[in-house]
């Protein structure tokens, strides 16, 4: 059994192995068909893409992310580390976001980080090593950990699509809370990645066949 989620088979793989952990699942599996893979570019210019493109819409992500790719050529911590106030604001990018950004590429240049000790490390030691890093929260190393290194048991309690896909799969009577939600998911190891893409599905679903308040 492998460890990452790279093509459609290891997600069939999942999707059958958690149908058999919970009947609901196959009521997912039926209004959402197989899942999207969408696996992306990993490393500084992947998570720089997470934490440029993060409460965004789509379209204001991809308009902010040109911006930023056109300023800082070429994409590394070197050149963002030498950004001048006017590269900055020639980006679009919020203060928060530049000073992540800031913040992550000094923790390369000082070896305080490394995207090499991911690739082995688990879900919860990726956690820890990303969140050491001043801006990066949960959700940031959750998707990072889902699309980026392709993580079979990656999972994201924090996102609200993820938490109203499970209120509807499961009958829940209210939105499960983040704790929760993490709680519930423990039941789906070592197939988390799969069921949080099953429920981002479920949930584009719902919201486009029947309209649910996010």
């Amino acid at each position: 059994m492998t460890e990452r989620i790279t093509c459609d088979s290891d997600l069939e793989e999942g999707m059958a192995a958690l149908a058999a952990m919970h009947p609901h699942w196959n009521a997912v599996v039926a209004r959402t068909g197989l899942p999207p893979l969408r696996l992306r570019e990993g490393g500084f210019p992947g998570l720089a893409a997470i934490i440029v493109s993060q409460q965004l819409s789509v379209a204001s992500a991809r308009a902010v992310w040109n911006r930023f790719e056109s300023v800082f050529v070429p994409l590394t911590p070197e050149r963002v580390l030498a950004a001048t106030d006017d590269d900055m604001r020639l980006s679009g990018l919020s203060r928060p976001k530049q000073r992540t950004l800031l913040a992550l590429a000094a923790a390369l240049a000082e070896k305080r980080f490394a995207f090499e000790a991911l690739e082995l490390a688990t879900p919860e030691e990726v956690h820890a090593r990303m969140t050491a890093i001043s801006g990066i929260g949960p959700w940031t190393a959750d998707v990072y950990l889902l699309f980026c290194l392709g993580h079979r048991d990656g999972f994201a309690a924090g996102d609200l699509a993820i938490q109203e896909a499970a209120r509807h799969a499961f009958g829940l009577a209210e939105r499960p809370k983040p704790v929760e939600l993490q709680a519930m998911a423990e039941a789906w190891r070592p197939w988390r990645g799969v069921a949080a893409r099953l429920l981002w599905a479920y949930y584009a679903v719902l919201k486009r066949r029947e309209g649910i308040n996010a």
